[in-house]
């Protein structure tokens, strides 16, 4: 078994270079069955990489311990769920993952493109397998996740904090995301290789920049709640650097999606979206170093190995590399239309991106700076949770106001008269609901109050969007309603697939304001039979229970929940696991959801005592329901964006059928 998966590596490994070195000869001396051969070599790594994933997966669930990657990351008490999910729960592991995603990806671009777009993807092939060269590079000959040993009677089993069913989901979807993000940034290489740099490689690729967005930020609302539920604090987002390292490529990811609509539309930002591609891609790669190279204390990075050096050659690598040949390319990137008003949709979106990129930028020094203060000064630094919660309020606020401004404002240049008649409704309605909230008592948070009225503004506008143009879809004949909304989201999927993610940030934005500016805490020490209020709820301590679970002993405090008239809303049970392979013991919080108002009743036992007393902690968390509900909404306003739209596919292809042909 572990030779199959070494061979199947070293396959992988071998079709990779090829593709490398055959495709980029191919390229360069327009040798189209040597491309061709290059393309085919890319597909058939997927196999290759597949069959060693299907060996290391094999193993985790027989629990052969001979497999020294099954041995550190799994016991034979371990559920086989979780045996599965230790397959990126380690180092070599996550790498396979990263491998076998972006051949997969690499085989799904190839297949789908190279009958439109021959010259662009020639250059573009020799760029994904360069990359997939890293990575099977690593595993072949620096962690292989195929090393073996004498069995032991037991494995050392798997982090507590990654027994949770989230951990089956979120790994893997921010492994979509990250990766994902590949083939954009493959396809701009290509373009400028190719000297191909029109708006080619962004129609190419604007679904899959879009699928890579949409999984990245998924993902990281996946690994929120997962904080949430699991790790036992009250929170979902600590600013910790690896919840840094996913959040920075999506919001350059973010950046360039809004900013390529300009390219399409007017022909401006070309040498910006490249740097916006780069980027992205280059933080992706970072966020695997911050995870993997053991260079940070952090919750989540659950594998730390010698591979700091690698990757952040690797980063060195496509930084200088792609920033040279975006200065070689500058003369094919000059832009055909300049910025006509500083009162136009082009403006605003201009805005938007510096803001998202300046967002994302201090975010990028809060991480590096402790780094680059114990390399420099050799003194430990850190960056504090004011420091990231003062940026997010001076770029995040502008930001949000920014959504319900640009789908208001003209293309070109906008006129002061039609921007008053356009903002009158959504400007209203944020002034009445400022109003409102200061009047009842929410005053306590400025940041809370403003963040609450751009988001009514936001709201409005969205809305106001839609029911004009559901109104002008009824005016042109005799549909229903419905049938206009429909018909009007069909006609342009992207925009109003847009509108929705917007509403989704909408919901997030108040999710967070109401969990966090408005929480109520409290902590006591009860005996059973005493009680504690918060929030007007009262909490009882019944006592203790334990029971045995297959790889760990439970034990949780029971408190029941009376509601201000006495009535019991709630038995709930927080508590500890003490597991045993592991000899670690994990916090497990209990959480009572009221759906009709969103908030959350949140209790932690943050000491179990030996004389029969709880150490209880209680949040009331406002509206921390509506983060999740976001998340929903979200999904459905990528999907809309991604759903294929006929119109726009034939627009397109007549727009580009001449170039097309000729590649």
């Amino acid at each position: 078994m572990p030779d199959l998966g070494r061979a199947a590596l070293v396959t992988a490994f071998l079709l990779l270079v090829y593709a490398t070195v055959a495709g980029s000869f191919g390229a360069w001396t327009r040798r189209r069955r040597l491309a061709a051969s290059a393309q085919n070599a890319l597909i058939a790594t997927l196999g290759a990489t597949a069959v060693a994933a299907a060996v290391l997966l094999t193993a985790l669930a027989r629990h052969d311990f001979s497999f020294q990657y099954v041995a550190d990351h799994t016991s034979r008490e371990l559920p086989l769920r979780y045996s599965l999910t230790a397959f990126w729960g380690g180092q070599e592991g996550s790498l396979l993952l990263w491998l076998l995603v972006l051949c997969a990806y690499a085989a799904a671009a190839v297949l789908t493109t190279r009958r439109v777009a021959r010259d662009l993807l020639a250059w573009t092939v020799p760029v994904l397998a360069a990359v997939g060269t890293f990575f099977a590079f690593m595993l072949v000959f620096v962690s292989s996740p195929f090393a073996t040993q004498r069995a032991p009677a037991d494995g050392a089993g798997l982090t507590p904090s990654l027994q949770n069913p989230y951990m089956a989901v979120h790994p893997p979807m921010l492994y979509l995301g990250y990766v994902g993000l590949t083939i954009p940034f493959a396809f701009a290489m290509g373009a400028l290789l190719s000297r191909r740099t029109d708006e080619r490689w962004i129609v190419a690729t604007r679904r899959w920049t879009l699928a890579a967005w949409a999984f990245l930020g998924v993902g990281q609302l996946l690994g929120a709640h997962w904080a949430y539920v699991e790790i036992g604090w009250g929170g979902y987002y600590a600013w910790d650097p690896v919840e840094n390292a996913a959040l920075m490529p999506w919001l350059a990811a973010t950046a360039f999606l809004h900013s390529v609509m300009i390219q399409e539309k007017r022909g401006m930002l070309r040498v910006w979206n490249m740097v916006l591609v780069a980027l992205a891609f280059c933080l992706s790669i970072f966020g695997t170093f911050l995870t993997r190279s053991g260079v940070i204390q952090s919750i989540h990075s659950f594998a730390k190995s010698p591979l700091g050096a690698w990757f952040l050659a690797f980063i060195c690598v496509l930084a200088i590399g792609s920033t040279v040949l975006i200065i070689w390319r500058l003369p094919l990137l000059r832009a055909r239309t300049k910025l006509e008003s500083l009162v136009s949709r082009e403006a605003t979106f201009l805005y938007n991106n510096l803001l998202l990129v300046a967002l994302c930028l201090t975010i990028l020094w809060g991480v590096v700076y402790p780094l680059l203060s114990e390399l420099v000064r050799g003194e430990t630094s850190t960056v504090s949770k004011p420091y990231y919660n003062f940026f997010l309020h001076t770029f995040g606020l502008p930001l949000l106001l920014l959504m319900g401004i640009g789908p208001l404002v003209a293309w070109r240049r906008a006129s002061l008269r039609a921007l008053g008649r356009t903002f009158l409704w959504p400007l209203a309605s944020a002034v009445v609901a400022g109003v409102v909230l200061l009047a009842l008592g929410a005053g306590s948070s400025r940041i809370g109050v403003i963040a609450y009225t751009f988001s009514v503004f936001v709201l409005a506008s969205i809305v106001l969007e839609f029911a004009r143009g559901t109104r002008a879809r009824k005016a042109l004949g005799t549909e229903t309603w419905p049938a206009a909304l429909s018909s009007l989201i069909a006609r342009n999927r992207r925009r109003y697939g847009c509108y929705v993610v917007h509403a989704a940030v909408v919901f997030l934005a108040i999710g967070v304001a109401g969990s966090s500016a408005y929480q109520t805490v409290r902590e006591q020490r009860l005996s059973p039979g005493q009680s504690m209020t918060v929030a007007g709820k009262r909490l009882v301590f019944r006592g203790y229970e334990q029971r045995r679970e297959p790889n760990h002993l439970a034990v949780r405090a029971v408190v029941d929940a009376y509601d201000g008239g006495g009535h019991r809303i709630a038995r709930m049970y927080p508590g500890k696991n003490d597991y045993f392979a592991e000899q670690e013991v994990s916090n497990e919080v209990a959480i009572r959801h009221n759906l009709v108002d969103g908030s959350d009743l949140f209790l932690i036992a943050d000491q179990v005592n030996s004389n029969g007393t709880v150490d209880l902690k209680a949040l009331e968390k406002p509206l921390v329901n509506l983060i999740w509900l976001a998340g929903f909404v979200f999904v459905g306003g990528a999907l809309i964006a991604l759903w294929p739209d006929a119109r726009e596919e034939r627009r397109l292809a007549q727009r580009y059928a001449g170039a097309f042909a000729a590649g």
